[in-house]
């Protein structure tokens, strides 16, 4: 442009303490020539006045100053303008601009205006252009201009938060053992059934039985999606800006809070909110013991947003959102009547009074606050306070595809799997909590990659039934109680599923407050830090109501019967098929017979017509398995071994089955010895 106009282009200032009202574009002179607008014509006087160089930025300019955001802003400022100062405008920068904008301005329209300034000058000079036109004709707008001023500067801190958020949320890896294959966001992610109802109780979808709806809440709801979360229309809605996000262990919610962030990050959602702050719990755990305030959290967990000042947090102009994941993970009291009361962002306080008041929705009332958990046994949130509370349950069975033809990548072998999960009843029911899909993703990548494209897919339950107690026993868990020992990590398992098997015989599926004392299990342990259990409020009367619990699954608590059935043989010697007499007996005379329990096993189970043992006597076989017998290591105190174990089980299934019991007994012996990874057609 320099070499255009045969000399050095700038914008001249003049400027005591700060922008004067006179300045001037000018091309070689020494002197400034100010022009004000004449209210009565077009006609532009002029002044003599000393004049200050304003250079080219010299610099790169900030990331966030891009050529879309620049012709925004621009534009913005122009519209507000009327009619005959946009021609004073154009008028003057045609009298100092001849060549650059070659033909007069006068009759551009805005668009064409604020293209050709960018063309002309780019985007950083063109803004500082803009704000001298407005110094210039002493324009009533002095105060858009300051708040275009702070966009901009707003827009800065925006984008550094978002290339933070992006290095944190930009990409997933779903297999915690290969954590160099990391893969784009929107490359892993499917769409989560989330429902604008609660207290939906479990999915009790099942293989065998017909399970009884086990919720209180008959009202179906409406279905969303994480762009509805915290909108305006939903805020003005539920009269809340406080959003509680529940969902069952496995279902997906840090996924959902992951697609939120990205989407704002990407401008595809929630862009009326100028910053998003994703704060996990898990992260608050270092402001324990001291006194802080929600300012002093934003700005340590992000640095950039200290460029932020009091009117950003105060003003209308700037919307904030905050999602705090994983309440379940807090482990402080909650004292909804004794806290003090903290309104200002600002104050600091114990880490315990800014959370209590946060629910308390008293925190920061301008502010958007999106809070995730699991079903909790105590309230989280006090009952006076007005929150949107939502359901997350996972895939529908459309998007539990959608997870298998993105997770692999070959068409072909995303196809299989697909046609192989749907072919295994169970698996294909319980593929509606993503964790479960992303184990069986695991368990199916392994194979291919062992045992090539063409290897044969398990149809067994057992071994993804493990890996997804161990999953939520032992990793999950770490972050809620991670002082419990493995005796006491057993124990509780042992007395979760001598509940469950208790249930299962009775046909029982609904576990109330009697139930879980009577076996000394702590609601606490199994609903919040193991994540095998889920509560809900059922409703007795139309006045009264009951909080229950129950397994996220039916075929979970058939699993964890089978475990306490198998890991009580194993380590006690204890057959829980036998009465205590028979059991002194039998170990006196013949000592420990692994197929003991086997067999009276599969005799209650050929008993029951309505197949509530069917489950059972799958997973228990599984247990069998050599493959099976290694996961479950971690839970066996007893170094007995039993070698033969699989073969045992397999002829003991051969001889039933050729006994010849009916056929539809018949065809889940069958299945019993698939879990035994044999296939069914050595049975015949």
């Amino acid at each position: 442009m320099d070499q255009e106009d045969g000399g050095n282009t700038r914008v001249q200032l003049n400027r005591s303490d700060s922008f004067s009202s006179c300045c001037s574009f000018d091309s070689d002179s020494d002197d400034t020539m100010t022009k004000i607008k004449n209210k009565d014509n077009d006609d532009v006087a002029e002044t003599t006045a000393t004049p200050e160089l304003v250079t080219e930025p010299t610099g790169p300019s900030h990331p966030s100053l891009t050529v879309g955001f620049t012709f925004k802003a621009i534009c913005d400022i122009f519209r507000k303008l009327p009619s005959e100062d946009l021609k004073a405008v154009k008028t003057l920068l045609w009298k100092r601009y001849p060549r650059s904008f070659n033909t007069p301005p006068m009759h551009m329209d805005l668009v064409d205006l604020v293209d050709r300034l960018l063309e002309c000058f780019g985007q950083e000079l063109s803004l500082r252009i803009t704000e001298t036109v407005f110094v210039c004709f002493k324009i009533k707008l002095t105060v858009g201009l300051t708040a275009n001023a702070r966009f901009s500067f707003s827009d800065e801190v925006r984008h550094d938060l978002c290339e933070t958020l992006r290095r944190t949320y930009g990409d997933v890896c779903e297999d915690p053992s290969k954590q160099e294959e990391r893969r784009p966001f929107d490359d892993a992610f499917t769409d989560l059934h989330i429902k604008s109802t609660s207290n939906n109780g479990p999915n009790i979808e099942h293989e065998v039985m017909q399970i009884e709806k086990l919720d209180s809440n008959q009202d179906i709801g409406d279905l969303l999606s994480t762009k509805d979360i915290l909108t305006s229309e939903r805020v003005e809605q539920t009269c809340s800006k406080l959003a509680v996000l529940i969902g069952v262990a496995g279902s997906g919610k840090s996924m959902a809070v992951r697609k939120l962030i990205f989407d704002w990050m990407e401008r595809r959602a929630h862009q009326d909110v100028s910053f998003l702050f994703p704060v996990p719990f898990r992260d608050l755990k270092q402001f324990e013991g001291s006194e802080v305030s929600l300012l002093q959290i934003v700005q340590t967990l992000y640095p950039e947003t200290r460029k932020l000042r009091d009117e950003d947090y105060r003003g209308n102009h700037c919307k904030m959102m905050f999602v705090f994941d994983g309440l379940d993970e807090y482990s402080g009291q909650l004292d909804f009547q004794n806290t003090k009361l903290v309104s200002d962002y600002a104050d600091p306080a114990a880490l315990n009074v800014i959370i209590v008041n946060l629910l308390r929705d008293r925190l920061y009332h301008r502010g958007l606050f999106l809070v995730t958990s699991r079903p909790q046994v105590n309230t989280y949130v006090p009952w006076d306070t007005i929150y949107d509370e939502i359901e997350l349950q996972g895939f529908c069975d459309s998007e539990k595809d959608q997870y298998f033809q993105k997770r692999f990548k070959d068409p072909d072998q995303a196809r299989r799997v697909i046609a192989h999960i749907c072919s295994v009843r169970t698996l294909h029911i319980m593929c509606h909590l993503p964790l479960f899909c992303s184990l069986v993703a695991n368990e199916y990548e392994r194979i291919f990659r062992e045992q090539g494209v063409q290897a044969e897919l398990p149809r067994s339950l057992t071994c993804v039934y493990t890996k997804l107690l161990l999953t939520l026993t032992q990793q999950h868990r770490r972050f809620r109680a991670p002082d419990r020992s493995p005796a006491e990590q057993k124990d509780f398992i042992l007395k979760l599923g001598k509940l469950a098997f208790k249930m299962l015989e009775r046909g029982e599926f609904k576990i109330s407050q009697y139930d879980w004392k009577e076996v000394g299990i702590s609601d606490t342990e199994a609903v919040i830090n193991s994540g095998l259990c889920m509560q809900y409020i059922t409703k007795l009367h139309v006045l009264e109501q009951e909080k229950v619990l129950s397994f996220i699954h039916p075929t979970v608590q058939e699993y964890l019967a089978a475990l306490y059935a198998y890991l009580s043989f194993r380590d006690l010697e204890k057959n829980i098929f036998e009465n205590q007499v028979k059991r002194k007996l039998k170990g006196m005379i013949k000592g420990h017979r692994a197929m003991e329990l086997y067999k009276c096993a599969l005799d209650r189970s050929l008993l029951c017509e309505d197949g509530k043992l069917d489950l059972f006597l799958r997973f228990l076989f599984g247990m069998a398995a050599n493959s099976n017998l290694e996961l479950l290591r971690p839970f066996c105190t007893s170094s007995f071994t039993w070698p033969s174990l699989a073969e045992e089980a397999a002829a003991l299934l051969r001889r039933k089955i050729g006994g010849g019991p009916q056929s539809d007994r018949r065809s889940n012996l069958q299945l019993c010895l698939e879990e035994l990874g044999v296939h069914t057609g050595a049975a015949s």
